[in-house]
């Protein structure tokens, strides 16, 4: 088993906070007006999998096809994307122009983006423009602005203070489940459990020293065990995706010294922590093969996709937000007059539409009505397995097989099978089985069987939109046409 640092272990919506004001402060520090102080981050607004188009400064919801579902320009959630999108259709390829915003570090990003849009299209002392906006002679395109942004979160990542404040206050910051020690323990007596984590080391040893900071061991009455004994192999600074690649030197860490100098070539020492290496030399260490290995992470692309592609690796993908998606709420009104089909029609998409506003202002994670989102699409094509969290292992044996449910093809499913007589079929399906002489083709296999074997071969908040602006369904546009 792969167990990952990144493994949602930040409280939400504090750490979002925290993330979005020191981003604020640093574009602030490199020139951005000051009023962008006065915006506090929103948790009701974003979500993931969103689409930010560089060239227009529309934040967009997409399915797996590219087709936008909800488009947002700012504050302003748009009803008709038709005169910028004439296909309500964009190329997902183009990355140069369309950024996606996967993960749960880019929850405060999106509304940071959405707050730019908003006050620089809104502010008097600006003039708007189709691809960005003006100051007097100066010009700024949101291709410009969102480069800021993505330098910004990078720099607050990576030069700032984010991590040193996280460590002030781990209990505002860091979510701790008292389930963890016992799962591990319970991981390590049938396989090897690692840590890989793109951190450092000294803060990696004081998120998990405070993550298993309890009284006592894996159960009560056990004693106490010092994070290191719950893995096999412990990973620092992986640089994840590289990581799945050709990665980095591996060198052992001095836990005190920092890092030791040259190429670590020697065998796996149990609770000595390395730096750096890649996948294969883990599996080296491991004596493990890409199959045998689940990785257990929350970035779909860092995570899931490259383990999935370039090593074979099983996956479990991490979604937080499944479990507000769980939730059952009933949103349904009662009637004991029979209404006609157009009456019907308007309530389902009030239902939907109040429906996709319990989960945010972008609407549900997974889906835009009936509709799946490009999120969506990508959990069911790279994770095997995905869950709120990780910890929901410890309600299941490791002996324990998970087979995804079988799936209907639309043939399978929606037509009647029923035993069809050979002479009564229609000579068009020449592709079917029962038109074929078996003992003929019995007679060619063992020719040819005899033959081979002979060769051998200004607003500081976003208002809930309070018309439907989300396309759920295909059909919503030919309905309105008719009317």
């Amino acid at each position: 088993f792969l167990f990952t640092l990144a493994e949602v272990l930040y409280k939400s919506p504090e750490y979002e906070s925290l993330g979005f004001d020191l981003t604020v402060e640093r574009l602030v520090s490199i020139g951005y007006p000051q009023e962008l102080l006065g915006f506090v981050y929103d948790p009701t607004f974003p979500t993931r999998g969103l689409v930010f188009d560089t060239m227009y400064g529309n934040l967009l919801k997409v399915d797996a096809y590219g087709n936008i579902l909800v488009c947002a320009h700012g504050f302003n959630f748009l009803p008709d994307t038709r005169e910028l999108y004439p296909n309500k259709f964009i190329q997902r390829d183009d990355t140069e122009r369309f950024y996606i915003l996967n993960t749960l570090f880019n929850l405060p990003e999106t509304y940071l983006l959405a707050c730019l849009v908003d006050f620089f299209s809104n502010c008097d002392r600006y003039s708007s423009c189709e691809t960005g906006f003006k100051d007097g002679d100066l010009f700024m395109s949101f291709k410009s602005m969102f480069q800021d942004v993505r330098d910004a979160v990078d720099w607050v990542h990576f030069k700032g203070t984010l991590k040193e404040k996280t460590v002030e206050n781990l209990e505002k910051y860091v979510v701790k489940d008292a389930k963890l020690p016992l799962l591990l323990s319970r991981m390590n007596e049938v396989a090897k459990v690692f840590l890989a984590t793109n951190s450092d080391y000294k803060y990696t040893d004081k998120i998990m020293t405070y993550l298993f900071d309890f009284p006592h061991g894996p159960k009560h009455g056990t004693p106490h065990r010092p994070w290191q004994s719950y893995f096999d192999l412990i990973l620092v600074d992986a640089r994840k995706p590289l990581f799945f690649g050709e990665g980095t030197v591996l060198r052992q860490v001095d836990t005190v010294t920092r890092l030791k100098i040259g190429t670590y070539t020697g065998p796996l020492q149990h609770g000595i922590v390395y730096s750096g290496g890649s996948s294969d030399i883990i599996c080296d260490l491991l004596g493990a093969k890409g199959k045998d290995i689940l990785y257990i992470g929350d970035h779909i692309f860092g995570d899931i996709l490259k383990s999935k592609k370039r090593q074979g690796w099983r996956t479990f993908l991490v979604i937080p937000e499944l479990a507000h998606c769980l939730l059952w709420r009933h949103l349904d009104s009662s009637s004991n007059e029979r209404p006609d089909i157009s009456a019907i029609q308007r309530r389902m998409k009030k239902v939907t539409h109040d429906m996709d506003m319990c989960y945010g202002m972008m609407g549900s994670l997974f889906r835009s009505g009936s509709r799946q989102t490009l999120f969506a699409s990508q959990v069911m094509r790279y994770a095997d397995l995905y869950a709120a969290s990780f910890i929901n292992l410890l309600y299941y044996p490791f002996s324990y097989l998970f087979r995804a449910a079988h799936v209907l093809m639309p043939h399978e499913s929606t037509v009647e099978h029923t035993h069809v007589d050979i002479e009564t079929e229609s000579p068009l399906a020449t592709r079917n089985r029962h038109c074929v002489d078996c003992k003929d083709i019995d007679c060619k296999r063992n020719q040819l069987t005899r033959s081979i074997s002979e060769i051998k071969p200004p607003h500081l908040f976003a208002q809930p939109p309070q018309e439907i602006t989300h396309c759920h369904d295909e059909d919503d546009d030919e309905e309105e046409e008719e009317e």
